[in-house]
C-alpha cells in the first residue's frame, strides 16, 4: 500500500497545543493514514503521565482504596483536551466502565492500557478516522507473548478497505480478551506491528526529538544527529541504553523492509533519522562511528583457577550455577586461567553470599570475587568495518583521561565494541569518546 504508519509518542500528544500540532502534520499528508497514540505524556517537568496516573488509581484499588479522587484527575484532563480542541465528544461512558474495571481489580495492564485506549478515540473524532481498538488486532497468547503470527492476519482483515483509521499504541489482548501490553515505549512497537501489516513504505515515529543523536545530550553538549542508521546499529545502540526507540520495535518493520524515520513533532521540518537495512557500500559515513551509547549497573565475578581452560565443562558448571540464581550474563571474557561474567547488578543483589557460595562449591575455584560498580558502554558504527585501529582510538581517549578499561569486546561482525568501566568514569569516557571520533574530525 503507498501510505504511511505515524506514532506519536506521549510528549508529541500530551496536551490539545501538542495534539493539534500532531494532527497538522497528519493532515499535510495523504499517505498518513494509520496513526498510532501513545498516552498524553507529561506537559511539563513536574507534570505526571496518565499512564502513571492509571497505574496509581490499579494500586489504590488493589490496596482496596477508594480510586474516585485519583480517577477524577484522569478524567478531568482528558475533558480538558476534548474542551481545547472543540471537538462534539463524550467520554462519560469509557469513564464509568474505565473505573469500574479498575475497581473490580482488573489488572494493571488493563488500568494502564486505557491512557492509549482514551486518547485514540479523541484523535479519531478530531482526524475524522475510524477508530480501531488494538484489543481485536493485537494478539497476545496467555502467558503475555506477543503473537505475530496470529495478529498480521487478524490486523490485515480488520484493516482491508479501511481508508485511514487510529490504532492505539502498547496494548492488546490475548484470545480470552484479557488486555495485556508491551513493555514501556510499546506504543513504538505497535506502528512497527501495523506498518508490516499494512506495507507501509516508510514507518514515521514521531517524538521530541530531530531522531537519532550520536551521544546523550544529557552528557555531551550538543551531539551531532544522525542523518542514516542500520537496524543492526540501531538495535546495539537500543540495547545499551539509546532510547529514542523501543527496542522490539525494530523486528517487525525490518522483516518487511520498511524504513523507519524517526520525526521531532515540535521541528516537523527536521529531516530526522532514517533507520534502513542497509547502506550503499558508496555512501560514506563521515565519522567512522554512528553511535554511543551505555548502562551503569553492572557487577561482574571474577574467577581464577590454574589450568581452567584444561578442565571439561569447568564454564558449564558455573553457568548452571548462575541459571539456577536466575543471572542473565550479559558478557564472559575469559583468559587461559581467568573468566569473567558480567551481568545486572540487581540480578545477584541481596544474594551475593549464596551466588559465591553455589560456585566455589561447583567449580572449586582458586579464586573469586564480586566487582561492583561497573558501567558498559557500546561504541557503534557500520564505518568501524573498514576502519583500522578503532579499538586502539577507543583505548587512547580512555588512557588520555586516565580511566581504566576493565573489559573490551568486540564481535565477529565488527560492528561494535563494548568496554566496561568504572561507574565513576562512565560520563567522562563517552565525552572522550565523542572528542576522539566526532570532534577530532571536525
Amino acid at each position: 500500500m503507498n501510505v504511511k504508519v505515524v506514532k506519536f509518542g506521549g510528549s508529541s500528544l500530551a496536551d490539545a497545543k501538542q495534539i493539534t500540532k500532531a494532527a497538522n502534520i497528519i493532515k499535510s499528508d495523504d499517505k498518513r493514514r494509520f496513526v498510532v497514540p501513545s498516552a498524553p505524556g507529561k506537559r511539563f517537568s513536574d507534570d505526571i503521565k496518565v499512564t502513571d496516573m492509571l497505574y496509581n488509581c490499579n494500586k489504590l484499588a488493589m490496596e482496596n482504596k477508594s480510586i474516585n479522587n485519583a480517577f477524577q484527575a484522569i478524567a478531568d484532563r482528558y475533558n480538558g483536551i476534548i474542551e481545547e480542541l472543540g471537538i462534539d465528544l463524550s467520554l462519560d461512558s469509557e469513564f464509568e466502565t474505565i473505573k469500574k474495571n479498575i475497581t473490580a481489580k482488573a489488572g494493571s495492564e488493563y488500568a494502564a492500557s486505557r491512557g492509549e485506549y482514551l486518547n485514540g478515540i479523541i484523535i479519531a473524532k478530531l482526524l475524522g478516522y475510524e477508530f480501531v481498538d488494538a484489543a481485536e488486532v493485537i494478539v497476545f497468547d496467555e502467558d503475555g507473548t506477543f503473537n505475530n503470527d496470529k495478529t498480521q492476519p487478524k490486523l490485515r482483515a480488520r484493516l482491508k478497505g479501511v481508508e485511514a483509521a487510529v490504532i492505539p499504541g502498547f496494548y492488546g489482548a490475548d484470545e480470552n480478551g484479557v488486555v495485556r501490553t508491551f513493555s514501556r515505549g510499546g506504543s513504538d512497537v505497535t506502528g512497527s506491528i501495523i506498518a508490516s501489516a499494512v506495507k507501509a513504505e516508510v514507518y514515521e515515529n514521531w517524538t521530541d526529538v530531530s531522531g537519532f543523536l550520536v551521544s546523550d545530550p544529557r552528557i555531551v553538549d550538543n551531539p551531532k544527529a544522525i542523518s542514516v542508521i542500520t537496524y543492526k546499529e540501531l538495535r546495539e545502540l537500543s540495547y545499551m541504553g539509546a532510547t529514542v526507540l523501543h527496542e522490539d520495535a525494530i523486528f517487525p518493520v525490518r522483516t518487511a523492509g520498511i524504513p523507519i524515520n524517526i520525526k521531532n513533532t515540535n521541528r516537523p521540518e527536521d529531516s530526522g533519522t532514517m533507520i534502513v537495512s542497509e547502506v550503499p557500500e558508496d555512501e560514506i559515513n563521515k565519522y567512522t562511528i554512528t553511535g554511543i551509547a551505555g548502562k551503569k549497573g553492572f557487577a561482574a565475578i571474577n574467577i581464577e583457577k590454574a589450568m581452567m581452560n584444561s578442565e571439561l565443562g569447568f564454564c558449564v558448571k558455573v553457568l548452571e550455577v548462575l541459571e539456577e540464581c536466575g543471572i542473565s550474563i550479559e558478557h564472559m571474557p575469559s583468559g587461559i586461567d581467568t573468566l569473567s561474567l558480567i551481568f545486572p547488578y540487581s540480578d545477584i543483589e541481596g544474594k551475593e553470599d549464596e551466588v559465591l557460595s553455589k560456585i566455589r562449591k561447583a567449580g572449586a575455584p582458586d579464586h573469586i570475587e564480586l566487582e561492583k560498580g561497573i558501567a558498559m558502554l557500546a561504541v557503534v558504527g557500520r564505518g568501524m568495518r573498514r576502519t583500522r585501529g578503532t579499538a586502539a582510538r577507543i583505548f587512547a581517549s580512555m588512557a588520555h583521561a586516565r580511566i581504566n578499561v576493565k573489559m573490551i569486546d568486540q564481535g565477529s561482525s565488527e560492528l561494535n565494541v563494548i568496554i566496561g568501566i568504572g561507574e565513576e568514569d562512565f560520563e567522562e569516557a563517552i565525552r572522550r569518546i565523542y572528542d576522539m571520533f566526532i570532534n577530532s574530525v571536525e
